[in-house]
């Protein structure tokens, strides 16, 4: 059950974090009509984020490690970007009213913003 509640903070957290950053960072863009198209939407591009992340981001990791040390960790935001650009990508052809105008700055400022939003919200959401 700790699983799920785990599971289930990380997406809420997520999702918000999403909402958030749709307001804040220019470039990135929720087009919807209705409160529950926009809970829906967000739900669903925080899952595909998740997946994308628990997918590539340890591939990229692995193959890149070199980039990683060279660069002091400073590549991550580079690699972030992207795969923040993919999740707009994918939410696309899936037809989700979530769009990202490019690489910089909307995505790599978004995926700083969701990341730390969601680290915060997560250290705060996830007492015992």
């Amino acid at each position: 059950m700790d699983f799920l509640k785990g599971l289930l903070i990380r997406l809420a957290s997520t999702a918000l974090a999403f909402w958030l950053s749709t307001f804040l960072i220019p470039g990135i863009h929720l087009e919807s009509n209705s409160a529950v198209e926009t809970v829906t939407t967000l739900l669903l591009v925080a899952v595909i984020f998740g997946v994308v992340n628990a997918v590539l981001q340890p591939i990229i990791k692995t193959v890149g490690c070199g980039f990683y040390l060279l660069t002091l960790g400073l590549i991550a935001l580079v690699v972030n970007g992207l795969l923040f650009l993919l999740t707009s990508w994918i939410a696309d052809q899936v037809g989700l009213p979530f769009s990202v105008d490019g690489f910089w700055p909307a995505a790599v400022f978004g995926a700083l913003f969701v990341s730390i939003v969601t680290w915060i919200l997560g250290a705060v959401l996830d007492r015992d």
